[in-house]
């Protein structure tokens, strides 16, 4: 079945889709950090359904050049990411070019999720007009020109839980309005990672609608303990201090990794981004307290209670738990975006390695698979991280869809 995959961010909605089977007809996505991204996996889809895998692990391991590497992909599989923001302006263009990809044929799906800033907890609190007047408050009126447009069987709408309110939930109200003038029924449920078997405690509405002519309902979905902790999902990373790195072919610390078998696959031997950002020695001191308290006290320990000689922020009356650790016999908590500006949230679990995670912990964290490639920088890939869906959730989201739509 084919889906085209809006507002696509690095494609972990479009990975869960694709792993189920499904045709990713085109991304639309405006960050070209991203888009690079969704060509690089695309490129690997297609060198693994033609046996030609080789060429990706040369430029995984750095023998060829990222002009190279796409050399080789044909053009029709790199065309199907569109570079372009979402907008009055640029719609046609991408219509057409999905309608040139599409090449007559019907759209089954279409799966995205707009920018949530404007309904976030984080973005609220710092607007002082509460976002009201942001324009991304509205993006949701782009996904319904694609569902009018393309007519799909059903389409997967994914964000914060702040869109339910956003408003005094005027725009939620507003979406399912449009969405059933379009002529789809809607429904929405908060879901939970972790009981998709994602190691993280992370939060979404995912809103699916379908055909008002479709017999379907929004699916139960059965919580699953099957989530590794976070102990268990590092179990074969190399350990690594803070500024260095490890990548490259056979630095898995071990072969044996029957349970991670959703993040490193039996035959996948090359580790990348196993990257630790450098830290200064006032934080390094402030990780080992945090990492301390918690191993001795089973405590999170609050800012205001570290010693005053490495209290840098004046402010000790509010957001006491901005070191914060991700403990290791416990799912994380939420990965966001803001792990690309600092680690401090994010603190490894092992004092001796003190550092805070690494590109690949964090991709692991988020269900991505180790031969999943995020391109860019190391700043660059930690945003697609934390702003992605997490492909397992997207999977299992996509199998049960499947079982009713077809």
């Amino acid at each position: 079945m084919k889906v085209i995959d809006i507002f696509a961010g690095a494609g972990g909605l479009s990975e869960g889709f694709r792993q189920e089977g499904f045709d990713i007809v085109a991304h639309v996505e405006m960050d070209n950090h991203a888009c690079d991204t969704l060509k690089t996996r695309e490129a690997y889809y297609y060198l693994k359904e033609n046996n030609q895998m080789s060429i990706y692990e040369e430029y995984l391991l750095g023998e060829i050049t990222q002009e190279e590497f796409y050399e080789q992909i044909p053009p029709h599989i790199l065309n199907k990411v569109i570079e372009a923001e979402i907008s009055s302006k640029t719609i046609p263009a991408i219509f057409k070019e999905i309608d040139r990809q599409l090449n007559g044929e019907s759209v089954q799906f279409i799966i995205g999720g707009p920018p949530c800033q404007a309904y976030s907890t984080a973005g609220i609190a710092r607007d002082p007009d509460r976002m009201k007047n942001d324009p991304r408050n509205y993006f949701y009126r782009y996904y319904l020109r694609f569902l009018r447009r393309y007519q799909p069987k059903a389409f997967v709408f994914e964000n914060v839980r702040g869109i339910l309110t956003a408003q005094e939930g005027k725009v939620f109200k507003n979406i399912r309005r449009n969405m059933n003038n379009a002529g789809y029924k809607i429904d929405y449920r908060i879901l939970n990672a972790k009981d998709f078997g994602v190691s993280q405690d992370r939060e979404r509405v995912i809103i699916i609608g379908w055909k008002k002519e479709i017999d379907f309902s929004y699916p139960e979905f059965e919580k699953e303990e099957t989530a590794l902790n976070i102990g268990q999902l590092f179990s074969d990373l190399p350990k690594l201090t803070a500024g260095e790195s490890i990548n490259g072919m056979g630095k898995y610390l071990t072969n044996s990794h029957d349970s991670l078998i959703e993040v490193r696959k039996p035959d996948w031997d090359i580790l990348t981004y196993h990257i630790a950002r450098p830290h200064n020695q006032n934080d390094l001191e402030i990780y080992r307290h945090v990492v301390d308290a918690w191993n001795n006290e089973s405590r999170l320990l609050k800012y205001n209670e570290l010693p005053k000689r490495v209290q840098t922020h004046n402010n000790t009356k509010t957001f006491l738990d901005r070191y914060k650790l991700v403990k290791s016999e416990d799912v994380s908590h939420t990965i966001v975006a803001h792990i690309s500006k600092d680690g401090h949230y994010y603190i490894h679990p092992d004092i001796e390695q003190n550092r805070s995670l690494t590109v690949r912990e964090a991709a692991r964290i988020q269900s991505f698979p180790d031969d999943f490639y995020f391109e860019r920088s190391r700043t660059a890939a930690f945003t697609q991280i934390g702003n992605a869906v997490p492909p397992l959730m997207a999977k299992k989201i996509a199998e049960k869809i499947t079982e009713v739509i077809k």
